[in-house]
């Protein structure tokens, strides 16, 4: 009996695939619902059916935990992929709509929602969604982009997008939050365009 709860503790169940995968999506679904504070180690583990000890295995802490679930198939991953998908004079209106849709689907918003409040909850997982969004958003829309000071165009896109979700979605500023999303396109899909191909001097 003993022998068998310290294999469990110790590595991977027996005949057992996809464990990682199963506490990376207890973990996701945990941040989304509770927060980055209220999530622990051991209700993660009790929802993905494992022990503790081999969450702390595969991922070493919570913090390594929290990491791991923002890196796992990130909602923005395909944002700079728009780049290449069309004319790059209406790029920001594109860039906009999509980033607005994701927030507004049940499964991204959430997820996107977990990123923005861990962020906020503890200077470690703030450093570590300050890396997330460098390594996931800011850089790939850098490359893409392809422009004069693309990486400065990239973070200022970054900024004024993250800003808005925070208001909209987030705080819930109104009437920001209230604003039907088409307007708030019209609205600002103009200034994210000069972000990305305007001229920086007179920005």
């Amino acid at each position: 009996m003993t022998d068998t709860r310290q294999k469990r503790a110790g590595g991977r169940r027996p005949g057992v695939s996809g464990t990682r995968e199963a506490i990376l999506g207890a973990a996701q679904r945990s941040f989304a619902e509770h927060g980055y504070l209220a999530t622990t180690i051991r209700g993660v583990a009790s929802a993905a059916g494992v022990d503790p000890a081999l969450v702390l295995q595969f991922f070493g802490s919570k913090d390594g935990l929290f990491d791991a679930a923002l890196r796992a198939d990130p909602p923005t991953r395909h944002l700079a992929s728009l780049v290449g998908e069309g004319d790059v004079d209406d790029l920001g209106e594109r860039l906009l709509r999509r980033y607005l849709e994701l927030w507004e689907a049940p499964v991204t918003g959430a997820r996107l929602l977990a990123v923005v409040r861990g962020a906020s909850a503890s200077p470690s997982a703030s450093a570590m969604v300050a890396a997330f969004m460098a390594d996931e958003v800011m850089l790939p829309l850098a490359r893409a982009i392809g422009a004069d000071r693309a990486e400065l165009r990239a973070n200022l896109t970054g900024a004024h997008l993250l800003g808005v979700a925070t208001a909209r979605y987030v705080l819930r500023v109104e009437p920001l939050a209230s604003l039907e999303r088409e307007d708030l396109i019209a609205l600002l899909a103009p200034m994210v365009q000069r972000h990305l191909t305007g001229d920086l001097d007179r920005l």
